[in-house]
């Protein structure tokens, strides 16, 4: 499908809200450049620590905050950095275990940002005027729903997200294959946030918004709704998802800088890994040092994704690292890439056919690690219970894995071929033209 829609119609205003985080911005700003480059006007609302970021890529902000403001000037999603710092601990427990002590204290953060923002968000829906409103968050804003422009929802998180009795427990991190512990995984989720879904489902109501579903913390929106995962990875599900739902292979921006791999790592010799825990796992310093070192002693050449933490870090002489890098004009270039497990990783390196060695910190990771061990698409390891010998013989196995190298490069033709970001603009430029839900065919 081509990059450009109808010329008959009119421009629209289309506002993204994504969550605070590198992953879901990312995402919604590969959709916003189809649609920006289509001669929409495309407005981001983004916390104040973003302010600037977006605008670089000719995007007009709205800046919000999820909280009162601190005494310091903040980074970007430096809230979310603090938290995942101070709660590494915790992500050494089983997945069951992190669910009162990680999980349910995470949404109960998610929870009171959407009660803090709920009036500005009225503000700048009122001045920016839109014709849609694609948000890209876990949890609902009731401001977006009652607002009175359609609006669409993005699930760029895992999707076991959208509840299916055939698909494990969101967060579980559980195979398929095996059902053992579902029902017991569920009900401790529906003990350890119960209530506070009640207290929130209560302040959603009361802000005019429809309830929520059993222990959803978001509504489906009735126009149009974009989960972002590969068909060949993703679940076989026991009932079909709502019509209004639309599954995006991948959504790979074409908005980041050139790459090119500096000249002392070029001359040298070795496959060539990029090491990325995400802006949110790379605040683990001990873990990144540690995995910084094991591949230090490997013969590979390696780029490192530093993160915030970037100071604190050493490299080993056969790497190059940054705070930040360009990851999607990176992956094209790499040979395997070591992850955390976030899902937009995911699906970049699916788009690019590169094998992963998968792990998982927190959230969906767990289910994305699991996913694309399953299906054969890379390996999951354990994190924190990491040896050398592990990490270093699954990154030899799978770089020598013919036969997945080949079902890669099919998957990666494939999703080449009809790029997400695109289809996903189709869609929201259709739902602002006609304002009408947009039906999945079939």
């Amino acid at each position: 499908m081509a990059d450009s829609g109808p010329t008959e119609r009119a421009p629209k205003t289309i506002v993204f809200f994504p969550e605070g985080a590198y992953g879901p911005t990312n995402n919604c700003v590969g959709i916003g450049d189809v649609l920006r480059r289509r001669g929409h006007r495309v407005v981001f609302v983004v916390e104040e620590s973003f302010a600037g970021r977006l605008a670089v890529h000719g995007f007009e902000e709205r800046l919000m905050r999820l909280g009162p403001p601190p005494a310091e000037p903040e980074v970007p999603g430096q809230f979310w950095k603090d938290f995942i710092r101070d709660t590494a601990p915790e992500f050494r427990k089983p997945t069951i275990s992190q669910l009162e002590t990680f999980i349910a204290p995470t949404w109960q953060a998610l929870v009171d940002g959407a009660w803090y923002v709920e009036p500005r968000l009225h503000e700048i829906f009122a001045e920016v005027g839109p014709d849609v409103i694609v948000e890209d968050n876990v949890v609902g804003f009731p401001a977006v729903v009652t607002h009175g422009a359609p609006w669409v929802r993005i699930m760029s998180c895992n999707p076991a997200e959208l509840k299916d009795p055939a698909v494990p427990p969101a967060f579980s991190g559980y195979p398929t294959a095996d059902r053992s512990g579902w029902d017991e995984f569920r009900a401790e989720y529906h003990r350890t946030h119960g209530a506070m879904w009640a207290s929130f489902n209560q302040f959603v109501m009361d802000a005019g918004a429809p309830p929520l579903g059993d222990l959803e913390f978001i509504h489906e929106s009735p126009w149009l709704n974009l989960w972002l995962y590969p068909a060949e990875a993703d679940y076989q599900r026991g009932r079909q998802p709502a019509p209004t739902w639309h599954r995006l292979d991948s959504a790979v921006r074409a908005t980041d800088s050139p790459y090119e791999l500096p000249a002392e790592l070029a001359a040298r010799s070795g496959q060539l890994l990029y090491l990325s825990l995400g802006s949110l796992g790379s605040a683990d310093v001990a873990l990144m040092q540690r995995l910084i070192d094991i591949l230090g002693r490997s013969p590979y050449r390696v780029i490192v994704s530093m993160g915030p933490q970037h100071e604190l870090l050493t490299l080993g002489p056969n790497m190059v690292g940054a705070e930040f890098l360009p990851q999607a004009s990176i992956l094209p270039q790499v040979d395997l890439v070591i992850t955390h497990g976030g899902n937009n990783t995911v699906t970049e390196c699916f788009r690019h056919g590169r094998p992963m060695v998968v792990l998982p910190l927190f959230w969906d990771q767990y289910d994305n690690a699991q996913r694309v061990d399953e299906t054969g698409f890379g390996a999951r390891l354990a994190t924190y219970e990491l040896t050398d010998a592990a990490l270093l013989g699954t990154i030899e196995r799978l770089l020598a894995d013919r036969e997945m190298a080949a079902r890669l490069a099919s998957v990666s033709a494939r999703l080449a071929s009809v790029p997400g970001t695109v289809r996903a603009a189709d869609l929201v430029e259709q739902l602002a033209w006609t304002g009408k839900p947009v039906l999945r065919a079939g």
